[in-house]
């Protein structure tokens, strides 16, 4: 059995890596890496003492980390609903260009699921996920086609960011 260790700093952080882990076997979530170290120290030895081999581990820290930013020539053009890179353009859906918004609005910032649901949709509904993951599928192509040196890198059970490619 695998044990995933949360760090998470503020109450709000520690509430939302909760929600991201429920599905885990055995999660632990502390405020801090030492917390995590002194955790893993304690439990490794059966007595207590830290002298036995560690128990196995995936440490995850959560936060609103940003990657590197995209290129700046990315923009979206809301009167005319269009994604411009350079001299080139493309229309958008509605969804499509509130996706995007937020996403460039907030260069390498990770976006969770129920953050975007919530900007774009307007709700807090997240179901199975997929309608964020066809509008982002959409998105990507739209980019693709552009020849956009940026795309929405998605952060595993977290969210979506827009990155370099």
């Amino acid at each position: 059995m695998s044990l995933v260790i949360g760090i998470a700093s503020s109450p709000a952080e520690r509430r939302q890596l909760a929600r991201l882990l429920g599905d885990t076997e055995a999660f632990l979530i502390v405020s801090s890496v030492d917390q995590a170290r002194e955790f893993l120290d304690v439990a490794g030895a059966p007595d207590g003492t830290g002298d036995a081999t560690p128990v196995p581990a995936v440490v995850a820290e959560v936060g609103e980390g940003a990657g590197p930013p995209p290129p700046p020539d990315l923009s979206v053009d809301s009167d005319r609903r269009v994604l411009r890179w350079l001299d080139r353009e493309i229309s958008l859906t509605r969804l499509e260009h509130d996706l995007l918004l937020c996403l460039v609005g907030a260069p390498g910032q990770v976006w969770t699921f129920e953050r975007l649901h919530l900007e774009v949709w307007g709700n807090e509904h997240l179901g199975r996920g997929s309608d964020i993951h066809s509008v982002v599928r959409r998105v990507r192509r739209k980019l693709v086609g552009l020849g956009a040196s940026a795309t929405i890198h998605a952060v595993r059970g977290v969210g979506f960011r827009l990155a370099p490619v």
